[in-house]
């Protein structure tokens, strides 16, 4: 979630703390496509095969922390089969924090389709009851879908500051337009009355309907990588990113009806409205807080719909 470094910025001291890290030395090679971010590297190890690095600028200093957290639920998912790349490496410099992992040989995927999109359900279930850290994104959900604790200053015990900031961002979108002002209006009636999630049994990825973070070969999904937020909570979490992604492509429908049936299923209408509801807000956060203004409206129509076909299915 925060902003890659290019290649040509970066400083020699990631490279230098990497090569220290790993005990060979690592040499920029190559920029890489795909990634939310733009910023992973590819890089030779001496005497090893090549690998990925990725350094993002020191954001706060519970960064590095953040990094480390992840790199351990790589290690727990990656034990119990889980498709993601091994981490060689975490460390921080004074400017940033980085990690290296395995170079996957295949392709971010230019689009989810439906044969990636029912891969990936099927990698989803792999995450039941595989929570490791105490990152607990459904309660984020809850509190980002029902605004409670939306203005509280500094970060939640278990929440990062740049989650701390997205609700306070959020919070402030009714101000934007009548339009945007009523549909979060109506997501906040929706999860008005529903009480926080009592427990997060499931790991969490968190960004998987980026399909630069799903690496193909040959139609088969093969890894799905930058896991940088990954924690706790419901599976059924990214399978409602899933479900958000389907309304950009009528070819879509159909799978998206049964992620649909998949996520009340799990957690039942409710709370299957709460993690919806955060999604809507999060895709319309990102758009208004960057100024593209002819996203909105897209954003809006989504929004509407998703709430529309889950009143159906109540």
């Amino acid at each position: 979630m925060n902003q890659g470094t290019h290649p040509e910025e970066l400083p020699a001291e990631v490279l230098d703390d990497a090569a220290g890290v790993v005990g060979t030395e690592v040499t920029l090679l190559s920029r890489l496509p795909g990634g939310v971010n733009g910023g992973a590297m590819r890089v030779q190890l001496a005497g090893r095969a090549d690998a990925v690095l990725k350094a993002v600028p020191l954001a706060h200093p519970n960064h590095l922390d953040e990094t480390l957290r992840a790199q351990r639920v790589v290690e727990h998912m990656r034990g119990r089969g889980y498709p993601t790349p091994a981490w060689l490496g975490v460390g921080a410099t004074a400017t940033h924090v980085w990690h290296l992992t395995d170079l996957v040989d295949a392709a971010p995927a230019p689009a989810l389709t439906t044969s990636v999109i029912e891969q990936l359900m099927e990698i989803i279930e792999l995450q039941a009851g595989q929570a490791s850290e105490p990152y607990d994104h459904w309660s984020y959900a809850w509190r980002v879908a029902t605004g409670q604790e939306s203005a509280v200053s500094g970060p939640d015990v278990n929440e990062t500051p740049e989650q701390s900031h997205l609700r306070q961002s959020v919070a402030r979108l009714s101000g934007y337009s009548p339009a945007v002002s009523a549909l979060v209006e109506r997501l906040r009636l929706v999860c008005a009355d529903v009480p926080p999630p009592r427990e997060a049994p499931d790991m969490v990825h968190a960004d998987l309907s980026t399909p630069g973070n799903v690496l193909v070969r040959d139609g088969a999904v093969v890894a799905v990588v930058d896991i940088g937020n990954a924690g706790s909570g419901t599976r059924a979490t990214d399978l409602t990113t899933l479900v958000m992604y389907t309304f950009r492509d009528p070819l879509l429908d159909g799978v998206r009806g049964r992620l649909w049936t998949r996520v009340l299923d799990l957690i039942g209408w409710e709370s299957a409205a709460v993690l919806a509801a955060s999604q809507v807000l999060h895709l319309l956060e990102i758009p208004i807080r960057h100024e593209h203004h002819d996203a909105v409206p897209g954003v809006v129509e989504r929004g509407h719909r998703a709430l529309d076909e889950l009143n159906a299915l109540r």
